[in-house]
């Protein structure tokens, strides 16, 4: 059924739920799984109008998404799988539909929590919702409260 799965993964609460859900679906299914970590282009603030690339806010960063990548990585080797990380630069949503589409995925899987109020659900905006549809396979959106 699902024979090859990515797991957005940034290591977050709801990051580790999705990867216990993943672990037990490739477990069952005999997948491929592949994980990647969606690091933001890094700006400095200038305002609200906007920012300016920083490279050295970048080169933390990447060290920071890479560290929490092979972590997953390495949780789910231990466990007996078989998986593989990927870190990549941009909008999350548009990365993991390029990502599961590269590697032909039969199955996203991204965790996701309840936000309090209409403002920070606003601001942070729904990549669960924006991937269901943009994606070209099944979505798992793995939610904790």
């Amino acid at each position: 059924m699902y024979k090859r799965i990515l797991l957005a993964y940034d290591g977050s609460d709801t990051g580790q739920q999705a990867l216990l859900a993943c672990h037990d679906i490739a477990q069952w299914s005999g997948s491929e799984l592949t994980l990647i970590a969606v690091m933001p282009l890094p700006l400095t603030t200038l305002g609200p109008e906007g920012g300016v690339y920083s490279e050295s806010l970048h080169d933390g960063e990447k060290q920071r998404y890479q560290t929490i990548l092979d972590a997953g990585v390495r949780r789910l080797v231990d466990g007996g799988l078989s998986a593989r990380g990927e870190l990549v630069v941009g909008d999350a949503v548009t990365e993991i539909v390029r990502c599961a589409r590269a590697i032909d995925a039969n199955l996203i899987v991204v965790g996701h929590k309840h936000l309090e109020g209409w403002a920070a659900r606003w601001w942070r905006g729904a990549v669960s919702k924006n991937l269901i549809e943009h994606a070209s396979c099944s979505v798992l959106v793995v939610i904790t409260h």
